[in-house]
């Protein structure tokens, strides 16, 4: 059973894109830190805000500060120097096809037009890693989405992805020690 070493959110850095939809990831990691204690700070060897819990396993938060298309730099550096492999990373990240205050923890699989699982594809050469997926639904319509991610969620769905980040951030103890079915079944029924 694999646990995980390193979790990475995706987003984008910067006042301009921190309330915007594309930037769940970050705000789950900040959650998860905040709980924990954890210092992220900035790495410029990283590319990412950086932190760590100490316990009897190091475990490594990341927030890279490439920008959402360029996040597998910032996570093969980490992983390379740290020594860890694809099927011991979890990366959160928004996902428009499931709905907003829905959460699904998955294995491996397509990057499904995302941009930032695209450039971690290319950099660590696998798809072989956790994904935590935080719904924020879809625009509609394809032509809308580059717009829609890049934008604030009205204050309805931002109540709800908070939620679906609270809940899925309470299954960190279960995820990091590789207790993934538990996670699953605790995050994908808790609706």
């Amino acid at each position: 059973m694999n646990q995980i070493k390193l979790f990475v959110g995706l987003g984008n850095p910067g006042e301009k894109y921190s309330d915007t939809r594309h930037n769940v990831g970050f705000w789950w990691i900040d959650l998860v830190a905040h709980h924990h204690n954890i210092k992220l700070q900035n790495s410029d060897k990283f590319s990412s805000s950086i932190g760590k819990l100490s316990n009897a396993d190091e475990i490594y938060f990341a927030k890279p500060s490439t920008y959402m298309n360029d996040s597998g730099k910032a996570l093969a550096a980490i992983s390379k120097f740290y020594k860890i492999n694809p099927n011991e990373i979890l990366v959160i990240h928004d996902d428009l096809d499931i709905d907003v205050g829905q959460a699904k923890l998955k294995f491996g699989g397509s990057h499904g037009g995302h941009n930032g699982l695209k450039s971690i594809f290319a950099c660590i050469g696998s798809q072989d890693f956790w994904r935590l997926k935080i719904g924020i639904g879809h625009p509609g319509e394809k032509h809308l989405v580059v717009d829609y991610v890049l934008k604030n969620p009205s204050s309805k769905e931002r109540s709800l992805i908070d939620e679906s980040i609270e809940a899925s951030s309470k299954l960190f103890n279960e995820i990091a020690s590789g207790q993934f079915e538990k996670a699953m079944l605790n995050l994908h029924t808790n609706k």
